[in-house]
């Protein structure tokens, strides 16, 4: 396609009536009137930060015009115009601004950083491209269900270089999502120009690598805007597909007003002013005899008294109370666990046919429930455990993935967004890195910031002890341990692994559920066939005991129970955690009371483990029952070895008998 003249403004009025081009006309005014307002206030210190759209108007309120209400926009902190096209209230808006209550984050976060679902809106964070994945999800829920809708998300030209970008594109060109992706080239990244962001000459260029189509606006011409945006929902909601959109335009203002434009070439903005979009729109409605000066005079009359009306609203609200309890309860969607107690007929089951069985009965349980991973269909995932899904559920629910653990995660909570549930399978734990800003940065502070649950299992295959190597045998929990909002279970045993997996399953909240890769096939037992919960938050005492107390999980579990089976002269009481956020800390302190020596068993390094935090909580609260240091027992600090010697060394196990004798002995 041939790149657009990105300036010159040829309005078509084609299809809008005087009275439409007035109402865009003033849609379009509204959110210009605001930005000189907080410019003002800025400047006065009764506002702390602004991101200007200043020049990019036509893209945001053309865009949200062309949408339609009930369909999701997912925008960035330039695009003021598509929350007050969407009719958010101001005084709510503002209240948002200057950290009120009655915003939409209840001053947990700043400006844009907030979504709605009142509004249809999903705001951004501040690492830009993970949007991109959510809006995937919404769009495959959308698809899903036959609803007819499409979604779009936003980007700019910098925030396309990210990994992000490429993932979710590429996974909704193979899924064939109804999501325009729209790219707001505005010629700069904070202060870097384009030439030093991509080499290509256009977005556009790029549609042909995903198989998608790509079209290119003049971003400062609102009626182009909002016919392209109209035309293509509206193929998309019939035929679903992904579009590359690029609105050519250009940033008048800094990134955010305290950077500057000292860095822009002299005169560019001088140049770029004449294709202002608002000024551009207002002569062309003057010339057409469509806009009056009565008219304007009247529009601005009231948008000011709107403005003022709801900065009034704001100021008058008092500044937020901080309520400790508050701000604790609502890390996590409100939820109180009903447990499905354990009954019927039993069989004996291998720890991994256990998780198949959880997962297979909650597939039948919530029709709305998708498991997403690589070679999870077919295949049946690399430890088979979806083997047969296909033949049951159907690919619609049981869906291969690209190699894009990013987008993969973020389409998850996409799904959550628009009300349904999903299983994220990490093909390795291992591999989570590659979806980590997705974890710790969306899932887990989502509801926290503005009151959306992210519904999201995440099933991580961890650990060491088959010679996997540094790659495959990591023991990662403590990484997502340290982020509130997060949930996560460690199961030991066949029995816990059906059980919690449903239970976070139900859950609405996001739960990592850690799987030991060694006890796939290594242990089995008698389970219940049918459908039951284990209780999240709940450790379990897997045999009581007066000498001494191991906390462990895992397959901690299983050595600290093989010692205590080798060593019958001493009395182990041995504390399976099963959950570790949250944790259950009346057990572990009732366990280290109970034999006033402890030792704390796991998998991971010593340096950083969760052992180190499960230590300073007993010494606070259980000193003064404690007969003897209490004692970490981890695998030593180095990168999980490959070779089965080196593996045997780097591992826990042949350092317990030493640490419990030292400790009796103490």
């Amino acid at each position: 396609m041939a790149v657009l003249d990105k300036r010159t403004i040829s309005f078509d009025r084609k299809e809008f009536d005087d009275q439409e081009l007035l109402s865009i006309y003033r849609k379009i005014l509204l959110p210009r009137m605001i930005e000189e307002k907080m410019l003002i206030l800025l400047r006065q210190g009764k506002i702390s930060k602004w991101f200007s759209g200043w020049g990019q108007e036509a893209i945001s309120v053309g865009s949200a015009y062309a949408m339609d209400r009930e369909e999701y926009i997912l925008p960035m902190h330039r695009n003021l115009g598509i929350f007050t096209a969407r009719e958010v209230p101001l005084d709510r808006l503002f209240a948002q601004f200057q950290g009120k209550m009655t915003g939409f984050t209840k001053g947990r976060d700043r400006s844009f950083h907030f979504g709605t679902q009142e509004y249809n809106i999903v705001g951004m964070i501040s690492h830009l491209g993970p949007q991109l994945g959510l809006a995937d999800g919404i769009g495959l829920a959308s698809k899903i269900r036959n609803e007819k809708k499409a979604t779009l998300v936003f980007t700019g030209d910098g925030g396309a270089s990210e990994g992000d970008f490429h993932e979710a594109l590429n996974v909704a060109s193979v899924w064939d999502l109804p999501v325009i992706f729209g790219i707001e080239n505005n010629q700069w990244g904070l202060s870097t120009p384009s030439n030093e962001q991509f080499k290509c000459k256009q977005f556009i260029d790029k549609g042909i690598g995903y198989g998608m189509e790509a079209v290119q606006v003049n971003g400062n011409d609102i009626l182009e805007v909002i016919r392209t945006v109209r035309k293509i929902s509206k193929e998309i909601r019939q035929t679903p597909k992904p579009v590359l959109l690029e609105f050519m335009t250009f940033r008048m203002r800094g990134h955010e007003e305290a950077s500057g434009t000292k860095y822009y070439p002299k005169g560019i903005q001088d140049e770029w002013e004449q294709f202002d979009p608002l000024k551009a729109f207002s002569d062309f409605l003057y010339s057409e005899g469509v806009l009056t000066e009565q008219i304007e005079d009247q529009f601005r009359k009231e948008i000011k008294k709107e403005i003022q009306d709801g900065l009034d609203s704001a100021y008058a609200e008092p500044d937020v109370i901080p309520n400790m309890d508050s701000e604790l309860t609502d890390v996590y969607a409100d939820y109180e666990q009903s447990v499905i107690e354990a009954t019927g007929n039993k069989s004996e089951r291998r720890f991994v046919d256990a998780i198949q069985d959880g997962l297979r009965q909650s597939m039948e349980r919530y029709d709305d429930l998708i498991i997403m991973g690589q070679d999870v269909a077919e295949y049946g995932g690399v430890f088979k455990i979806t083997e047969g899904f296909v033949d049951q559920f159907g690919k619609e629910r049981v869906r291969n993935t690209p190699i894009c653990e990013s987008a993969i995660v973020g389409a998850g909570l996409g799904l959550s967004i628009a009300g349904m549930k999903a299983v994220v399978e990490m093909q390795f734990a291992d591999f989570a890195t590659c979806g980590f800003n997705q974890i710790v940065n969306n899932l887990a502070k989502m509801h926290w910031r503005w009151g959306q649950n992210a519904d999201v299992v995440i099933r991580m295959p961890t650990g060491a002890g088959a010679a996997a190597g540094p790659f495959h045998s990591q023991s990662n929990e403590a990484w997502f341990f340290h982020t509130p909002g997060l949930k996560i279970v460690y199961p030991s045993s066949p029995f816990e692994a059906k059980g919690l997996l449903a239970a976070a399953i139900e859950d609405p909240n996001p739960v990592l559920v850690f799987e030991h890769k060694f006890l796939y096939r290594s242990i089995r037992e008698e389970i219940p066939n049918d459908y039951y919960t284990v209780e999240i938050g709940k450790a379990n005492t897997v045999r009581e005991g007066s000498e001494l107390t191991i906390i462990t999980y895992g397959l901690g579990v299983h050595w600290a129970k093989n010692y205590a089976d080798d060593h019958s002269e001493l009395s182990i009481e041995i504390l399976d955690l099963r959950t570790l956020l949250p944790l259950d800390t009346e057990a572990i302190y009732s366990a280290a009371r109970k034999t006033g020596r402890v030792i704390i068993l796991h998998e991971d390094c010593m340096t950083g483990g969760i052992g180190g935090e499960l230590v300073a909580l007993i010494l606070e609260n259980c000193f003064e029952s404690l007969d003897a240091p209490v004692t970490r027992v981890a695998s030593i600090d180095t990168p999980v070895p490959f070779a089965a010697q080196l593996e045997e060394q780097f591992l826990p196990k042949s350092r317990l008998d030493q640490a419990i004798n030292k400790i009796l002995n103490y």
